[in-house]
């Protein structure tokens, strides 16, 4: 195994566990529109830097 297929395990990994936090919390929906947000202005960026 490569180091990128590790580091990349392990965010995913961190992802889920940061998800799970939430749900337990309770805040959904603000990680849901951060999310979304995030998303949104990266496909942004992207068309303007392309």
């Amino acid at each position: 195994m490569n180091i990128n297929k590790i580091r990349s395990a392990l965010y995913k990994i961190s992802k889920i566990s940061g998800d799970v936090n939430v749900v337990q919390k309770g805040n959904t929906g603000k990680r849901v529109m951060r999310r979304v947000s995030g998303k949104a202005s990266a496909k942004l960026m992207k068309k303007i830097f392309k």
